[in-house]
């Protein structure tokens, strides 16, 4: 299980009621941030999330509503006197942005940043791993060059049924973790136990995905594909639908069409223009086409469970 958390569900500007692009991904206390706008780390704040480790943040593009929080948040993290290594993911070009702002150089922080800059050639990376989940990236269709994310948790282990262990003579934790690995145990008498009838199949992890600012794409449709959570911007309805073209986003509609055709199983809205102070007309056009959507509330915890 993990949560995903909006920051912010404004476009272009922030409002007074809307902040700029972000979202974070809670995991068992460690987290990844997708995108970081202007007041991501006062969000953060506010909704009691800046503790617990940052392993990640991954942003699309180098727009400045996606782009602008991200020097006040690693100096912050540097005041904070954090000293574990960070991955900071986006396109190439991202370094030499946080380069060029004092005191933002990996020799004057207290701790290691690794940037994994995109090329705009690229096809499909996983961009960061570690046991439990890989994020992996692909381009989507925008104004400039811009990367949509998958957060995927890995496949685990069935479930070993413990009565049924223990009648067949396994009473050892490492024999229980041997069985989960599919791994036949020797009992002291010699008897073989073979995981067969006492272990479930393995579980497939949760996944999410997220898709701004883009255009409807294939990549993004690859990137929601199976998910059980997409997050899709939906700046425009379509009574705006050229404006949504020309400025290279999608309108509620397109949202919903890429969710229906990837076969995910919920969608939430975001990334609303500042003309719509209420999302409901994005919603009800979304809805029309996938029934299950609604429109992404800042700070709102939003459970991925298989």
């Amino acid at each position: 299980m993990f949560d995903v958390i909006p920051l912010g569900v404004g476009s272009a500007i922030p409002t007074r009621t809307r902040h700029l692009a972000g979202a974070l991904v809670r995991r068992e206390g460690r987290n990844v941030l997708f995108d970081c706008g202007e007041g991501t780390q006062l969000q953060l704040v506010r909704g009691g999330l800046a503790r617990g480790p940052l392993d990640a943040i991954c942003i699309t593009h180098l727009h400045g509503d996606h782009l602008y929080g991200l020097p006040g948040l690693v100096t912050t993290l540097a005041l904070l006197e954090r000293t574990d290594p960070l991955t900071i993911v986006g396109p190439t070009g991202l370094r030499d942005v946080m380069s060029a702002m004092p005191g933002l150089k990996n020799d004057w922080l207290p701790f290691d940043v690794t940037y994994r800059e995109l090329s705009e050639d690229f096809e499909h990376e996983v961009v960061f791993e570690d046991d439990a989940v890989t994020i992996e990236a692909r381009p989507i269709e925008h104004r400039v060059f811009c990367a949509g994310f998958r957060y995927q948790e890995k496949t685990r282990p069935g479930s070993v049924d413990g009565e049924a262990a223990r009648a067949a003579g396994i009473t050892e934790g490492w024999q229980f973790e041997a069985l989960k690995r599919r791994e036949a145990v020797t009992l002291a008498d010699g008897t073989v136990v073979e995981p067969d009838g006492l272990v479930g199949p393995p579980r497939p992890g949760g996944a999410f995905a997220y898709v701004l600012d883009t255009t409807p794409c294939e990549n993004g449709r690859l990137l929601a594909e199976g998910v059980d959570l997409v997050l899709h911007e939906a700046t425009f309805t379509e009574e705006h639908g050229a404006r949504a073209a020309d400025v290279g986003h999608s309108t509620a509609r397109q949202a919903a069409e890429v969710a229906r055709d990837a076969g995910a199983k919920k969608l939430l809205l975001t990334h609303f223009s500042a003309r719509y102070a209420d999302p409901a007309p994005l919603v009800a056009e979304a809805r029309e086409v996938f029934p299950n959507t609604q429109a992404a509330e800042e700070l709102q915890r939003y459970e991925v469970r298989r």
